[in-house]
């Protein structure tokens, strides 16, 4: 049975890949992007199945009515996919107002407002499955990420909540946390004046990696995105997936270093609650 599907962000990246293959097996998409031209090779070769939309997703009223119109116009969305992003590279310091901006509202703030703006058609037609791109920087951090990491970690938390609120109308979420994957992401990274003072710090390590080709690349696209569509595709997935043998690795790693941390509190932790009526005697 064929499904349509929304995809933001689809003009390049993972977004392209999964569009390109969701047409290739006979799927309906409509995807948004933010250059009228982005996917005109796959719009000659898939017609009709294949719907463009011009799409800022830092512009909330812009969000509503695209989504408002793709759910009216398709009459059916099986899957959303929030997956249009923005990356930042710099330590705290060294970023600027606009960038920091820029990272919350596209990331953060544009992932909540596509959310927000599906869950009216997703519940009139009964249910449907959104699936937000995070990645394995929702989970841990690396220095010269903490904006993007601030999107990232925040957008969980809104998923995980939102997921609660809305599994009686039948809708669930997927939230996907690839690891290092070869795509374009690190040659579209908006990267802050760096500053000194940080050159003989983690923060100008990480710099230095990244420049040098250094930084470990092992996640595939191709394969990420097909375990991406698989997931969506199952009948109950869990709510968060790890791609990548790097996001595995890192997410058990930063999980386990705090479940340590937290059982070693725990006696402190008790000790924060109101007095027993024993106690109190």
């Amino acid at each position: 049975m064929t499904k349509t599907w929304l995809i933001t962000g689809a003009s390049s990246g993972l977004g392209r890949i999964m569009t390109d293959k969701l047409l290739a097996r006979g799927d309906k998409v409509i995807a948004t992007v933010r250059r009228v031209d982005a996917l005109r090779d796959l719009a000659d070769r898939h017609g009709e199945r294949l719907l463009v939309r011009i799409l800022d997703v830092a512009d909330a009223g812009a969000v509503r009515r695209t989504l408002n119109e793709a759910f009216a116009q398709a009459g059916r969305i099986d899957v959303v996919v929030s997956n249009a992003g923005y990356g930042l590279f710099g330590a705290a310091e060294e970023l600027t107002d606009a960038q920091i901006e820029r990272q919350i509202e596209t990331n953060l703030l544009g992932s909540i407002q596509v959310i927000r703006a599906s869950l009216p058609g997703l519940r009139a037609q009964g249910g449907g499955r959104i699936v937000q791109v995070s990645s394995e920087g929702g989970q841990i951090a690396y220095p010269n990420f903490s904006l993007y990491h601030a999107t990232k970690w925040g957008i969980e938390g809104f998923v995980e909540a939102v997921a609660l609120e809305v599994a009686p109308f039948g809708i669930d979420f997927l939230i996907v946390e690839p690891g290092p994957t070869a795509t374009n992401f690190g040659a579209g990274l908006d990267q802050a004046e760096a500053m000194p003072e940080y050159e003989a710090t983690p923060s100008g390590e990480m710099r230095r990696a990244l420049a040098s080709g250094g930084f470990a690349i092992r996640g595939d696209a191709e394969r990420t995105v097909e375990q991406m569509i698989a997931a969506a595709d199952a009948e109950s997935p869990s709510l968060r997936l790890a791609l990548g043998s790097t996001a595995f690795e890192s997410i058990e790693r930063s999980l386990t270093g705090r479940l340590d941390a937290l059982r070693a509190q725990k006696e402190v932790a008790f000790a924060a609650d109101m007095a027993t009526a024993e106690e109190a005697a």
